[in-house]
């Protein structure tokens, strides 16, 4: 069995509502760097494998065509572009990775691979890339597109941008460099290649004009749940983020990514799933749930969930009748080429195609989902980690999980690092100390 990796997502450590929940940052504000920097530092401190960011690039408008409710109430805004962050957390550490997320529909690949390679050297080879294909329209709004990409497309893209990447980091050989001060020879030009590449949706002539990076590549890591989703990560991806909380859709996620990986040739053992898992911490169980109760506090209002679920499904669920079926509404997701993994497709999951909900059944689930209320785990140290061994071991024992709390930072990560992680430990599953100076050696390891 190898051992369970963990990574922290951080992404919305101040979004809906968290920023004023006990135990949140008093004194500094988002995007304060100092903030991230100490969370680096203490994350680096109890064994996290990477720090996790993911991006969106617009404020949510799809919830009734309008930015207000998201505005109003900070779902899934403000979002800083994270790259010059994560150059400040490399300097205040030296083993903890960074992910940092880019959308292959709206960023050109040659741009990227050059940001992605100075940031592997800042970072001194501690940088992950989620590839994200996007299906949010406000996304879509601010790089020229005025409505979705068809949803394979979106995949085929993504498969055309990682191969770009790819061949612009290999453009340059790892030995290409010679500064060779008696002849004056900077480099050697036959190691130095163009990629001319010609596709459907990017022409890029190269090389990348950079000099390799410590890690050759960044980690790949992507996200896609749906058939064409599980396919793109067979064919490129380093490591998976899958949904957590639901045992029976990971088995079932980890064995359709399995046979996408030997049908692409690849050997499903080299390729871990982080499952994203929601935990509240307790010293006793009866703190744990208290505290799990709390965040009915958050996120009451209709607006505030619809604005979350519709941003993040890219369907108006504003529009929907008083009652109706779950096919019905992911036909209309699928209709309208948004995202058909998700909230919808977990509702499917655990009631089937014919479940019927009222209007008001489905925003109370989709409050649940959300807040993460419904997929957090709640316990002491003991009785979390029990949980995480148990879908570890029906998942393959390959990957670990991307641990966020749905409740506030810094304190829910400090419970993290002091309580659950030492337990992990003490079972043997996760590693005492960092394998390696680079994320491909700590977390592919």
């Amino acid at each position: 069995m190898t051992t369970m990796k963990l990574a922290f997502d951080i992404s919305f450590t101040h979004t809906e509502g968290k920023w004023a929940t006990p135990g949140s940052w008093v004194g500094a504000d988002y995007p304060d760097v100092g903030m991230f920097t100490e969370l680096a530092v203490a994350a680096e401190r109890g064994g996290i494998d990477m720090l996790f960011f993911g991006d969106g690039t617009g404020i949510p408008d799809t919830w009734e065509q309008s930015m207000d409710a998201a505005i109003r109430y900070g779902i899934q805004w403000p979002r800083q572009d994270m790259s010059p962050f994560i150059a400040a957390m490399a300097q205040a550490t030296t083993h903890i990775g960074f992910g940092l997320t880019y959308s292959s529909t709206y960023m050109h690949p040659f741009y990227t691979a050059r940001l992605l390679n100075s940031l592997d050297h800042v970072t001194k080879g501690r940088l992950a890339f989620n590839v994200v294909a996007s299906g949010r329209l406000a996304d879509a709004a601010n790089y020229g597109f005025d409505g979705l990409m068809d949803h394979d497309q979106r995949y085929e893209r993504m498969e055309e941008f990682v191969s770009v990447c790819k061949a612009l980091w290999d453009s340059v050989e790892p030995d290409a460099i010679l500064r060779d001060r008696s002849t004056g020879q900077f480099a050697d030009p036959s190691k130095v290649h163009r990629v001319d590449h010609h596709g459907e949706h990017f022409d890029v002539a190269g090389p990348l004009p950079s000099v390799p990076s410590p890690q050759g590549h960044p980690v790949l890591v992507q996200a896609g749940a749906s058939p064409r989703g599980i396919a793109a990560s067979a064919s490129f991806a380093d490591v998976v983020f899958g949904l957590g909380g639901h045992l029976p859709s990971q088995v079932k996620h980890r064995a359709a990514l399995d046979a996408a990986l030997v049908e692409a040739g690849r050997r499903p053992e080299d390729v871990g799933i982080l499952w994203a898992t929601q935990v509240v911490l307790g010293r006793t169980a009866a703190e744990a749930a208290a505290r799990k109760e709390e965040m009915a506090t958050m996120l009451m209002d209709e607006d505030a969930v619809g604005a979350y679920l519709s941003y993040n499904s890219g369907f108006d669920f504003s529009v929907l009748p008083e009652k109706f079926t779950l096919a019905e509404v992911a036909a209309q997701i699928t209709a309208a080429q948004a995202t058909q993994s998700g909230f919808v497709q977990r509702l499917i999951a655990r009631r089937g195609d014919d479940g019927v909900l009222t209007r008001t059944e489905f925003f109370e689930e989709g409050w649940k989902y959300a807040t993460g209320y419904e997929q957090t785990i709640a316990g002491t140290a003991e009785q979390v980690a029990d949980e995480l061994e148990e879908q570890f071991l029906a998942t393959g024992s390959n990957g670990g999980f991307m641990i966020c709390n749905p409740q506030s930072m810094p304190s829910s990560l400090y419970e993290v690092t002091d309580l659950l992680v030492p337990e992990l430990r003490r079972r043997g599953l996760v590693s005492d100390t960092y394998a390696g100076t680079t994320l491909r050696e700590n977390l592919l390891a």
